[in-house]
């Protein structure tokens, strides 16, 4: 199939977007917009705050953000009726059956037009409470999958998922799917009852809320370490990639209505090229690391020098997505049986244009050297040392250990004596130590990963692009690693991008 084809397979279609204020969300919604104007209709679910209705949200978080400069620029004057006419905010929410939509009219519409559902609402923290993670990774993708039973002419279902569903596992990993109530190699615990899951967090939830004694810190810190207890007993080494796979598995069975697509991108950053280079919300995953070291606060690394850190820019995981619709799409294609099928792509870079933790450190420690971040205080430039490289954890547990806890003992005895007059400080110094070592035992999976993600599906999709009468639009559709230069990427785009849009 060609390009041109594949872009065309959008024309006249509905899709319906999940988690539409979400990073890779808004790049599609662009995407689409900007590659075929003759797309019917997007309707986008979007939860209303207690402050802004779903339209403020839309033209505030979604339409009003540079991303979509270029659009308004190609558009001109006719920008705004273009989105009054085709985007439609949706309010609702995947915690909830029928998403949330309490009007049945509009759900009724909406079950008759919806070509195409697109769903990349998530909870991405690693160690997010699990009732918050399990409700909209897990339940989230099973009302996705319940409301999407009810639309008539359904073609294609789109889970955004992750790679690291995969755990910690090592060496090749195939794009295989999940299929109900697997887990990971060395679970305690070896097969996965959602329905148990629900049970065990509903359970702990009263038994908080009941207790007189506990406060909403209280209960918050219980769920998150529910989470990870949960996960780690599964074979998953947090609360985010054990929801994950669960969302996969309850999505497993509806092949039978429609294609399933389920895209696990590997570590998402900036935008490479399109529409915009560098452009990026929020710190994400890895980027903690570079903000946190950029502002003085992070004096040493963990990770194995030699780990692959498989990265991927957004616009390529959205061009991806673009593609695996097109082709998938149509049910009754002459190269596929009749009935729905489940397709499975990895799209990171590890298989073909890998990047080393020690390489990206230094990439980091150069560019924050040339271009340092600015004090929230003073103003001033940030200069940033070389820092202690930890290989293993325990070398680092070790360090914190000698340097760190003696230190803790001394300042808790003064504490003492002086009456908790440094209460405060102790309080402070505990939850830094504390933190840091929460974190480093989250981030372990990558920081230490052995795993090559194959993407054997994902490279017969670029192969689709390279033969197409389109190349000399290279960026239309491109998702190829290959082409990536990762000291230009990282120096003049991506770490650019992270100082301009998150750390501003």
């Amino acid at each position: 199939m060609e390009e041109s084809k594949l872009l065309q397979y959008f024309e006249g279609k509905t899709i319906f977007i999940t988690g539409a204020t979400g990073f890779l969300a808004k790049i599609f919604v662009e995407k689409i917009l900007r590659v075929q104007p003759k797309i019917k209709k997007l309707f986008l679910l979007i939860r209303k705050s207690a402050k802004k209705t779903v339209e403020q949200r839309l033209q505030e978080e979604v339409v009003d953000t540079e991303l979509f400069q270029v659009l308004k620029e190609k558009c001109g004057e006719d920008f705004n009726s273009i989105i009054s006419s085709k985007v439609i905010p949706i309010s609702g929410d995947v915690n909830y059956e029928d998403l949330g939509i309490v009007d049945s009219e509009l759900r009724e519409i909406m079950w008759e037009e919806i070509d195409i559902i697109v769903n990349s609402a998530a909870i991405t923290k690693f160690d997010e409470r699990y009732d918050v993670a399990f409700g909209i990774n897990a339940l989230g993708a099973m009302h996705v999958r319940d409301f999407a039973i009810k639309c008539s002419k359904l073609e294609m279902l789109l889970q955004v998922s992750t790679a690291f569903v995969h755990g910690t596992q090592a060496g090749l990993i195939l794009e295989k799917p999940f299929h109900m109530g697997e887990t990971l190699p060395g679970a305690k615990i070896t097969y996965l009852d959602i329905n148990t899951e629900k049970a065990i967090i509903e359970e702990r939830l009263r038994a908080l809320q009941t207790d007189l004694n506990s406060t909403e810190k209280d209960i918050a810190r219980a769920m998150k370490d529910l989470g990870i207890e949960r996960a780690m007993l599964h074979g998953w080494p947090n609360t985010y990639v054990f929801t994950k796979a669960m969302g996969e598995m309850v999505l497993e069975k509806f092949k039978e209505k429609a294609n399933v697509i389920i895209l696990r991108p590997t570590i998402i950053t900036s935008t490479f090229r399109d529409p915009i280079p560098g452009w990026i919300e929020g710190v994400r995953t890895l980027d903690a690391i570079f903000a946190a070291y950029g502002k003085g606060k992070l004096k040493f690394f963990v990770g194995d020098p030699d780990s692959i850190l498989d990265m991927i820019p957004g616009d390529m995981v959205v061009n991806s997505m673009v593609a695996a619709i097109a082709r998938n799409g149509n049910r009754n294609g002459n190269d596929k049986a009749t009935g729905g099928d489940l397709f499975v792509y990895h799209v990171g870079s590890s298989r073909h244009n890998p990047v080393t933790y020690a390489h990206t450190k230094c990439l980091m420690q150069r560019y924050l050297t040339q271009s340092p971040l600015l004090d929230d205080t003073t103003g001033n430039p940030i200069a940033v040392s070389t820092p202690k490289i930890f290989t293993t954890m325990s070398t680092f547990h070790n360090y914190i250990s000698l340097h760190y806890l003696p230190f803790l003992k001394i300042l808790k005895f003064i504490n003492v004596l002086c009456w908790n007059y440094f209460d405060g400080v102790y309080t402070n110094a505990t939850r830094n130590v504390n933190q840091a070592l929460r974190l480093a035992q989250l981030y372990k999976p990558y920081l230490f990963s052995q795993a090559i993600f194959d993407d054997a599906n994902t490279e017969n999709l670029r192969a689709l692009i390279r033969g197409s009468n389109m190349m000399n639009m290279p960026d239309m559709l491109n998702f190829d690693p290959k082409c990536i230069i990762w000291d230009d990427y990282f120096l003049n785009t991506h770490f650019q991008g992270l100082a301009k849009y998150s750390l501003k």
